[in-house]
């Protein structure tokens, strides 16, 4: 394998880290194993720090499919709490307000999903990557200022329950780039006349990539060592 003139791989990113921090672990295990000070690595489509699940990583000449790899469609499994909600619409942070769930059945559920079906419009979190004015918006929403985001419209091809026990609800969605699932959940639950924030969230496919044929990152070294690889100098 020559990582230098370019690779593509696929991890399942473990829960707790960034996928910079994945990219960084396997940049370090290259560079050991090739003898080199610098390698070129990149990934395509982040994952937040507690979702799991396939993330692309390309080496040396590879980083310049980036761009054309992250348009790929994704799926996710998405654990949601109703009646609830926190700043970054996941478990970064605390709950922040509560709302009733009484009214809420599996039937409303199932009908309320698919509204999502389709060219939707969607408004990133504040706590996101998204820039305003040249800013990550999480640097202000961390700051406790709040931007404000515009709409992106996007394609959800598949949305479906997968299980339902209350106050949770565990979802699949095949959906385009740029989706947020947590926004998602935030839309789910005021569709609910409610509130929603995610529990877990597992990216389970990248265009034809399963997470089942990904790699561990904590299993990349050993896989490495049985690889033939191809040094330039």
């Amino acid at each position: 394998m020559d990582f230098q003139a370019g690779q593509t791989l696929y991890f399942d990113k473990p829960f707790g880290l960034t996928s910079f921090q994945v990219v960084g672990r396997v940049r370090w295990q290259l560079c050991h194993a090739l003898g080199v000070k610098k390698l070129k690595v990149g990934h395509a489509g982040t994952l937040d720090p507690l979702a799991t699940g396939v993330l692309i990583v390309c080496t040396g000449r590879a980083t310049k499919e980036i761009e054309k790899l992250q348009y790929q469609t994704k799926e996710y499994v998405a654990t949601l709490r109703l009646g609830a909600t926190t700043p970054s619409y996941d478990l970064e942070h605390p709950i922040d307000k509560t709302y009733p769930t009484e009214h809420i059945t599996r039937q409303l559920v199932e009908s309320t999903l698919k509204k999502f079906l389709g060219r939707i419009e969607q408004i990133p979190p504040q706590y996101s990557a998204c820039k305003v004015d040249g800013k990550r918006a999480y640097d202000a929403a961390r700051k406790g200022v709040e931007v404000e985001l515009k709409p992106k419209v996007l394609q959800i091809d598949e949305i479906e329950l997968l299980d339902y026990c209350m106050p949770d609800i565990t979802i699949r969605v095949v959906c385009s780039k740029g989706t947020y699932i947590r926004a998602l959940a935030r839309d789910i639950g005021v569709a609910l006349d409610s509130g929603a924030h995610l529990t877990a969230l597992r990216r389970t496919r990248v265009g034809d990539v399963r997470v089942e044929d990904c790699l561990d990152p904590t299993d990349f070294g050993t896989w490495l060592e049985k690889q033939e690889i191809e040094k330039t100098y």
